[in-house]
């Protein structure tokens, strides 16, 4: 019982470290892709391009909103990233809470 109980706990860990890795590799790459399209100031607001809306399209948008602090919400515009989540077809839902931010209805 005790191997079982150890081998559960090693799958686990190797879960969340592989799903901390994967959240790890869509922020790198929203940042090297979009990052020029989600700061601030609010406007202008420039449509994506088709490499960042590849990102917006495989990222796991989750886990990237439980890493947005407020500090992180003086680098990016909240209406930006909505604004590019809009644009690349991967919308956030109406009240969807990305840190601080909660997203408006879609206009």
């Amino acid at each position: 019982m005790a191997k079982l109980m150890c081998l559960c706990f090693i799958i686990l860990t190797i879960a969340v470290a592989v799903s901390a890795d994967e959240c790890e590799g869509d922020r790198q790459a929203m940042i090297k892709e979009c990052a020029k399209y989600q700061k601030w100031p609010a406007n202008p607001k420039l449509n994506p391009s088709d490499k960042c809306c590849a990102v917006w399209q495989k990222a796991n948008i989750p886990c990237l909103c439980a890493g947005v602090t407020k500090e992180k919400e003086k680098i990016w515009c909240m209406e930006k990233v909505a604004y590019v989540a809009n644009f690349c077809k991967k919308p956030f839902p109406h009240g969807y809470k990305c840190g601080s931010y909660t997203f408006p209805p879609l206009a």
